[in-house]
């Protein structure tokens, strides 16, 4: 039994024996004592702000009471707490900005301990640089660290992503660099590099993107990289194992390296002989010269002599040490050996000959046939490279017209793409009924263009609250607060920007004149933040509001020039790239074609399609029948695609039907007629997976008569075709065929021997197909016409060249990347790779591939960096290789012809703005818009009122109590702000 209990304070230290009174009276053996614990000091006094400082605090009796906290700053506590009579130690946590803080020590979660303790947050380490970039597999190479602040770090780490094995610890050197053993490897590959300093991951604020994305790609990388590469390998000058040596002597070594491209230096070899180092005297790249001066001992025996590099250990040679007896030993064992190997290998060569001439035989006829089959496979290649741009030429409808999305809905899908919060509310399409015409109606909606829903009792106050919001926006002092404040908070994500901006460019896109002023303010303070670092890396990515407002602005301003210019040779390119796929097999089941312009998606198989011309009435769409091209190795669903594509090709996607909502019927005869579909009971299969139906299955004829009907109910039994469990359905390729291969006879097996790569021949074929129109795109995106002049390109341009000389940058390829990452980078290559942001078609996985490789040229042709690329690049690099060249001409003489227009006044530019903004007013909803933004400003109101009253102009102007009007109005607590005032 026991008695718990919690004593009180004492008026000062003292001790005594505890007395405890129940039925009887007893005293304590042990004496309790009051003591008045002291803080006299705290190190270190500073650390970075990201938190992780181990700090250890001095003073006298620090080991009393039963619990014990640190705050920092009164609220965050620190922790990994340890202590004795005379220390406390503990972990800091985070810091929010460069500050000092105080430092409380309470005891029993009393009154702090009077010390006026005080710890420094200080601005995080940066690093800037590693040196050298390339390490063994093994690791261990010594990596230098540069950077700055490195004095506030007490421990470091370095890991490598993916590949690397266990985190190395580092070692600092002073306040600007750090040295680290490089981490082994599980594989020669490039990886990024991760720190970790005082346990807690370091965050590059500056941190280099490959390219410009979309908001919602836009995931933070590792700045620095660590490449792998083999061991190097090591051998005496004679490649020989044993070297003798008579004690005493001097010793001198030369070692061979194989060539590699570690670019090793002279001190990060080790050479030993046994114990005893050799001193390296001469290091070139392919040979090093070491030499032992001491004695290596007198006893006779053996020193292995190795090389290390890192953790890299390699014995080249054993050392013989002594007289000539051992050598006779070993030369006679050696001798014996080399003897009964040859007495083997001569009984084996006699006993299997003749199997092996049989064998031998054999693999010239299949060589024979693998040199027959490429050389055909070539031939082919070749000739579709001839003759395909001629036939697509031919087919190719132009007249078709071309499905451009309404102003309303281009702006909607590029504002808010998947990355804002408002997606989930954009597609709400009503269920889908079919028409006499056979196609569907659904329009698109997004609550941007809808009615604003409130509820009828808050009407009147929150469209008062919106007006008065409103004006605050059209303030500039306020907006630029407003939007200050809220990028400042730390909860405010890159996705929350984003969707501000584009709420903001709905709010104000009747006013462009006053959204280009404001966007031009927000730039000037990006411009100087970026100045002061690296200015080559501003706008690279859209991570800021005034970004994305760039974005937008430009998507604006380059509608009319992608409607009128761009929009008719990017369709082509599209329809040709769609049409250049369906020439030839595509596997249902993994979307892999015989024609594409990305290795990935390349089908490596010699699948021979036949084309089928198919007469088909659609039921109650009130055409005459059609004769469909479709390709005997098609499944089911495949051709429906393509009777319906014939079908609705003058109307827009959205309004199609859908594959399962058709049926197709084969008339086989005047009394037989067989309804098609992807699986039934006639399916074959084939190692234990089902194979889908085809043109082929079925043997439909050239010229068989299909009838296609609408269904009334969805059969959802098969489900999409791509969605299908690959170890149960395939289509035209099984995943097991090489495993099974073993097993077939040399017949059915003989055309897998063809290496797959020769199948890359179509990425050239595709490639030169498609190659006119890719041209004529570019050359649209990169031309200027004089009879509409890119304006608003050339007054940005102009902007970003005056803001540069204001700086003092004078460096052409500075100029060069703002510009690119303004127009190419941030709206074309958006446009490139979504073409559904700009038409009502379909983009499948497929297309989108092939777009990714042309978005990959255009993005290489606005680069400065010249290409570094040999027989180990990405065939998708190599691929446009030649053209890249010509294109950067293309690219260079655009800018220049931007440059030479000229410069347009403010007031023809504000003509300009206004122009657009009447030419699509009253297309959106602003009041929705506003409501949005009103979100935000609810959920930081006390941020954004001090920042409102830590500005001169907005307390002088009083803007903080319109602010609070507006949040009465909207909270329909109308006698809030009189309260107030």
């Amino acid at each position: 039994m026991g008695i718990v209990c919690v004593t009180g304070p004492a008026p000062g230290p003292l001790s005594g024996v505890v007395t405890v009174n129940a039925s009887k009276e007893g005293k304590s053996r042990d004496r309790f004592s009051y003591v008045l614990p002291l803080v006299h000091s705290l190190e270190p006094t500073m650390g970075p702000k990201a938190g992780g400082t181990r700090i250890t605090i001095h003073g006298n009796d620090l080991h009393v009471g039963s619990e014990l906290q640190v705050l920092v700053n009164d609220t965050d506590p620190c922790t990994e707490l340890m202590r004795t009579d005379t220390s406390i130690a503990c972990t800091m946590p985070e810091g929010a900005l460069p500050a000092p803080v105080p430092v409380c020590v309470r005891f029993e979660r009393r009154g702090c301990v009077h010390g006026n303790l005080t710890f420094w947050y200080m601005q995080n380490p940066v690093i800037t640089a590693i040196s050298p970039r390339r390490s063994p597999v093994s690791g261990g190479r010594t990596i230098t660290v540069a950077g700055e602040r490195f004095h506030m770090v007490q421990n470091v780490s370095m890991a490598v992503h993916h590949i690397g094995r266990e985190p190395t610890l580092c070692k600092v050197l002073n306040s600007t660099l750090i040295t680290c053993p490089s981490p082994g490897a599980l594989s020669n590959a490039s990886a990024p590099v991760d720190f970790f300093i005082n346990g807690r991951a370091y965050a590059d604020e500056v941190a280099v993107a490959e390219e410009l994305l979309d908001p919602e790609e836009a995931q933070r990388g590792s700045r620095f990289r660590l490449d792998y590469l083999p061991n190097p390998q090591f051998s005496t000058a004679k490649r020989e194992k044993w070297i003798k040596h008579h004690p005493g002597e001097p010793l001198t070594l030369v070692i061979h390296k194989e060539q590699d491209s570690l670019g090793l230096q002279s001190h990060e070899y080790r050479v030993k002989i046994g114990q005893v180092s050799c001193d390296i005297q001469i290091v070139s790249d392919r040979i090093i010269h070491c030499s032992v001066n001491e004695s290596l001992g007198a006893a006779v025996g053996q020193l292995p002599i190795t090389i290390q590099v890192g953790n890299f250990n390699q014995t080249i040679a054993t050392l013989q040490l002594g007289g000539s007896e051992t050598a006779i030993i070993v030369s006679i064992v050696i001798c014996s050996v080399l003897l009964l190997l040859s007495v083997v290998a001569l009984f084996v060569f006699c006993t299997k000959s003749r199997r092996a001439e049989r064998y031998w035989q054999k693999t010239l006829l299949q060589m024979e046939e693998m040199e027959s089959q490429i050389r055909e496979e070539i031939r082919k290649g070749f000739a579709e490279l001839q003759t395909d741009m001629t036939d697509l030429t031919k087919e190719l409808n132009r007249s078709q017209g071309i499905p451009f999305l309404e102003y309303k809905h281009f702006v909607t899908r590029t504002f808010f793409p998947k990355c804002s919060s408002l997606y989930e509310e954009r597609y709400v399409l009503p269920s889908q009924t079919l028409n006499s015409q056979g196609s569907s109606q659904a329009q698109e909606t997004h609550p941007l263009l809808g009615e604003w829903k409130i509820p009828e009792s808050c009407r009147p106050n929150m469209e008062e609250g919106i007006s008065v919001f409103s004006s605050l926006l059209n303030n500039k002092h306020f907006l630029i607060v407003f939007v200050h404040a809220l990028e400042q908070q730390k909860d405010f994500a890159v996705r929350d920007r984003c969707s501000l901006a584009s709420l903001l460019t709905i709010a104000l896109h009747g006013k462009l004149e006053y959204y280009t002023s404001i966007m031009k303010e927000l730039l000037v303070d990006l411009i100087d933040a970026s100045a002061a670092k690296n200015p080559k890396l501003m706008l690279r990515r859209t991570e800021s509001v005034v970004e994305k407002m760039l974005t937008n602005w430009m998507s604006i301003c380059m509608y009319s020039c992608l409607r009128e210019t761009v929009g008719e040779p990017f369709f082509l390119l599209l329809c040709a790239i769609k049409q250049q796929i369906n020439k030839g097999s595509i596997d249902a089941i993994t979307g892999k074609a015989r024609y594409t312009l990305n290795e990935e998606w390349l089908l490596r198989e010699n699948i021979e399609a036949k084309p089928r011309n198919l007469n088909v009435s659609f039921q109650g769409c009130g055409m005459d029948s059609l004769s469909v091209r479709a390709m005997d190795t098609d499944t089911l669903t495949q051709v429906k695609e393509k009777i319906l594509e014939a079908f609705c090709k003058n109307v827009p996607y959205s309004q199609w039907p859908r594959a399962e909502d058709v049926d197709l019927e084969w008339f086989a005869s005047s009394t037989q007629s067989y309804i098609l579909r992807d699986l039934d009971d006639t399916s074959v299969v084939e190692d234990g997976r089902k194979k889908l139906n085809t043109l082929a299955h079925y043997k439909i004829p050239e010229g068989a008569s299909l009838a296609m009907s609408l269904i009334d109910k969805k059969d959802n039994t098969l489900g999409r075709v791509k969605d299908l469990d690959t170890e149960k359905y395939f289509h035209l390729v099984l995943p097991t065929d090489e495993l099974a291969e073993p097993k077939k006879s040399h017949r059915q097996s003989h055309r897998k021997k063809v290496l797959p790569e020769i199948y890359l021949t179509r990425l050239l074929s595709t490639k030169g197909t498609l190659q006119k129109f890719l041209d004529d795109l570019f050359k649209a995106i990169l031309s200027i016409r004089e009879d509409k002049p890119p304006l608003a390109v050339k007054y940005f341009f102009d902007f970003l060249e005056e803001q540069a000389e204001k700086r003092g940058i004078s460096d052409p390829d500075t100029l060069h990347i703002w510009k690119t990452n303004s127009l190419p980078l941030r709206f074309w290559v958006n446009i490139l790779k979504n073409p559904q942001f700009v038409f009502d078609i379909d983009k499948t996985d497929h297309i989108d591939a092939c777009l990714s490789v042309i978005a990959q040229a255009f993005i290489d042709a606005c680069s400065i960096s010249d290409l570094q690329l040999g027989k180990d690049s990405p065939t998708n690099k190599l691929l446009y290789a030649k053209e890249i060249p010509e294109y950067r001409k293309i690219v260079q003489r655009y800018y220049k012809q931007i440059q030479d227009m000229t410069p347009l006044s403010e007031q023809e530019m504000n003509a300009h703005l206004a122009e657009e903004s009447r030419k699509y007013q009253n297309e959106f909803n602003t009041n929705v818009a506003m409501a949005e933004i009103y979100k935000y400003a609810k959920r930081y109101r006390p941020q954004i009122m001090a920042a409102l009253e830590a500005n001169p102009t907005a307390r002088r102007t009083q803007l903080q109590h319109k602010f609070e009007q507006v949040v009465a109005l909207m909270e329909d607590n109308i006698y809030e702000c009189y309260s107030e005032a």
